[in-house]
């Protein structure tokens, strides 16, 4: 059977890892979380203090990226990747609120999505993966095989998010993650570099009222028309 590009875009705490992840595991491709990696570049600049309240030095960000580097390693455990900074396994650090509320600026520049972007592309070039993002189908792989634009309520989606920092220990209330979802949607869709957006070929899931096996079903479907063409 051929091996296809899967891109997998859409807006944030939509369920896109969770499901580019399963999918992945189901049939046996390399899953790499683009999201991951622009939230260990946060991680970076919040560690080496590039932020000053929520103004980023973004020329010091910019002669340091040559000291990140950023890799995805197999946890047989959880049998996801984790992923790792500068050596440095870093899978909780970047789902923290702190991050959240800070990647998108730093996930608007030029610069960093240029390098990510490559990094990207360099993986998927003997195919077989399944990647997600923001903007995989439009700017990293725009001829992949099979595009998946996923999308839910911004309530639905604040739930989720919630859901997930509560099962790792972290306070937060839905006011302010329902806050950072409404924000993140804006900055995604408004920055001037790769905004989010709908790729014109994506075959569109809105996920708002779908239990996770009916995800699944409805990806391996479209997964099995991909390959089949």
């Amino acid at each position: 059977m051929k091996k296809i590009v899967i891109a997998i875009d859409g807006h944030s705490s939509g369920g896109k890892s969770t499901m580019a992840r399963e999918l992945a595991k189901d049939i046996a491709y390399i899953y790499i979380d683009t999201g991951a990696m622009y939230r260990a570049v946060t991680l970076y600049c919040l560690q080496q203090g590039l932020f000053e309240g929520n103004t980023l030095h973004e020329e010091r960000l910019r002669q340091e990226m040559d000291n990140l580097r950023i890799s995805f390693q197999l946890n047989l455990q959880t049998g996801r990747p984790d992923t790792y900074l500068n050596g440095k396994m870093v899978e909780k650090e970047i789902r923290s609120m702190e991050v959240s509320n800070k990647v998108s600026p730093v996930s608007a520049l030029g610069f960093v999505r240029k390098a990510m972007v490559a990094q990207q592309q360099a993986m998927g070039r003997e195919k077989g993966i399944v990647m997600d993002g923001r903007d995989i189908g439009t700017v990293v792989f725009p001829q992949a095989e099979l595009k998946i634009f996923v999308t839910a309520s911004p309530e639905i989606r604040a739930q989720r998010r919630l859901k997930e920092l509560m099962a790792r220990g972290e306070q937060a209330t839905y006011e302010e993650v329902f806050q950072n979802v409404v924000t993140r949607d804006h900055l995604d869709s408004t920055r001037e570099e790769s905004p989010l957006r709908q790729a014109a070929n994506a075959i569109v899931l809105d996920n708002s009222a779908m239990s996770v096996g009916e995800q699944r079903e409805w990806l391996l479907e479209q997964y099995r028309k991909a390959v089949a063409t």
